[in-house]
């Protein structure tokens, strides 16, 4: 993995560059220190991964996210910044990871395994780019800033009080939507089994019934079984049938 740093503060790209070496089959190719010479450095070494501060003179990291996601082949963009409230513009600028500063190992670790994958799925599973009105990544705060999950991953969203919860192949993350919100935008993508609880229809296995005639959705990569209303039951069954 070839690893670009941008960071306007020499003392953040060395420590940075530290740690990388200390990541297995990682190597730093260059540094810069604004948006325009990150874009001349990643046209120059075509790195995999792009370590980016947000904050800088002259082009800022969300605007040079914005150019490098058009480049071909794109680097993923991992944000490390001391600040939190720029996570909607990372998301926008297809960035894969939001670290706050000081940024740790570990979570460095878990982002760049994280963009790992996602730049081999990229090569493996080439596919044509088709113009949706919908997110293909939701944003959830966590200790280490910002995740960005994509939806693909995401099996279930169910409510719980005031808070929905995305249960996806890597785990769960607190959102702060409404299902409805979330129902309206993955029409489609997602279908309605309960007051609380939104399926992925790409990810359903099947239906199961207890000894209490309830139904229950059966779900590719998860254990969790969200029990199906009354009312969805015959609605969903149909959907399934035309599958």
């Amino acid at each position: 993995m070839k690893v670009l740093i941008v960071d306007d503060e020499p003392l953040a790209r060395e420590r940075l560059s530290r740690m990388i070496a200390n990541i297995s089959g990682c190597q730093v190719v260059a540094e810069a220190g604004n948006g325009e010479q990150a874009l001349v450095a990643a046209k120059e070494y075509e790195p995999h991964v792009v370590l980016m501060d947000v904050r800088m003179p002259g082009m800022d990291g969300i605007a040079a996210a914005h150019h490098l996601a058009e480049t071909q082949p794109a680097p993923a963009v991992i944000f490390c910044t001391a600040y939190d409230d720029y996570a909607i513009e990372a998301f926008a600028s297809e960035a894969t990871g939001y670290l706050l500063k000081p940024v740790k190992q570990g979570d460095l670790e878990w982002a760049v395994a994280r963009a790992q994958r996602v730049n081999l799925a990229q090569l493996e599973n080439v596919q044509p780019i088709v113009q949706t009105d919908c997110r293909a990544h939701i944003a959830t705060k966590t200790r280490r800033g910002v995740d960005l999950i994509p939806v693909s991953d995401v099996r279930l969203f169910q409510a719980d009080q005031k808070y929905v919860t995305a249960y996806h192949i890597e785990g769960e993350a607190l959102l702060d939507e409404t299902l409805k919100e979330l129902e309206e935008e993955f029409d489609g993508k997602f279908v309605r089994v309960h007051r609380n609880a939104l399926v992925s229809i790409a990810h359903i296995k099947g239906l199961e019934r207890n000894l209490d005639g309830q139904y229950f959705v059966r779900l590719e990569g998860l254990d969790i079984r969200p029990q199906v209303s009354r009312r969805h039951v015959s609605p969903l069954r149909k959907m399934l049938e035309t599958l």
